[in-house]
């Protein structure tokens, strides 16, 4: 992980298509006409260094769907991190192969702490691990949900040597109503660099984010719908 505070824009696809987590699963996402390389094209031009990219379709219906959307963003420069309810070693494979540099092991293969540990041995820092966090609980979205108690899997990740946790405010997710700043300042705690997701919606958000020790954070709906100014946060800072 980079020292300075990275500011992630994330894309969710589903079916190839920009998408988002709607009650009833993934649903099609208006910005950019709908269209993931576009707006993977505008975020490469405003600086951005990184790009996290979902594959709803993996994550809900385990079906990897669009590694071939992930290998055009990862051709366009930035470095990709992709995600979508990752949980064994083919699916860490698949999207590495595509051109992913980072994958985030999704919350449900955490039910199943020796096999993250032996994935994370094997990929080292090209592999992040997800907490989906909701009032204390570790909750996955997606098929075959988890509810863990976050401390209690914290410690059970301690002697695994995680490069990087990546930390979903589950009810924040698309709203853009601030982010958990409370919970990002207990999992800092545990000791692996932080990125955290959802609500983010403003710069002083970024801001709380960092002060709570975050490293870096991930942002949705802000960053496609254009109300929070990445070009002005890559170019200016925090």
């Amino acid at each position: 992980m980079p020292h300075v505070f990275e500011v992630i824009p994330a894309i969710d696809v589903a079916a190839g298509r920009l998408a988002f987590v709607g009650p009833d699963g993934p649903a099609p996402a208006a910005a950019f006409a709908g269209d993931p390389l576009a707006a993977a094209r505008r975020f490469a031009a405003v600086g951005a260094r990184w790009i996290h990219v979902v594959d709803l379709d993996l994550a809900f219906a385990g079906e990897a769907r669009n590694l071939d959307t992930i290998a055009s963003i990862a051709a366009l420069g930035p470095a990709v991190q992709a995600a979508g309810g990752v949980r064994t070693d083919d699916e860490v494979h698949a999207l590495l192969d595509a051109g992913a540099s980072r994958v985030v092991l999704g919350s449900a293969a955490l039910a199943d702490v020796g096999t993250t540990a032996r994935l994370v041995v094997e990929h080292a820092d090209r592999l992040a691990v997800g907490l989906e966090v909701d009032a204390g609980r570790i909750r996955s979205r997606g098929r075959d949900p988890v509810d863990l108690d976050l401390m209690e899997t914290l410690g059970e990740l301690t002697p695994v040597r995680v490069t990087c946790l990546v930390v979903t405010a589950v009810t924040r997710v698309a709203g853009l109503a601030g982010p958990d700043v409370q919970a990002m300042r207990r999992v800092v705690r545990a000791g692996p660099p932080v990125l955290a997701a959802g609500g983010i919606a403003r710069t002083e958000d970024l801001r709380d984010l960092r002060a709570a020790g975050a490293a870096g954070a991930i942002v949705g709906r802000a960053a496609l719908e254009g109300s929070l100014d990445l070009a002005a946060v890559y170019a200016t800072g925090l």
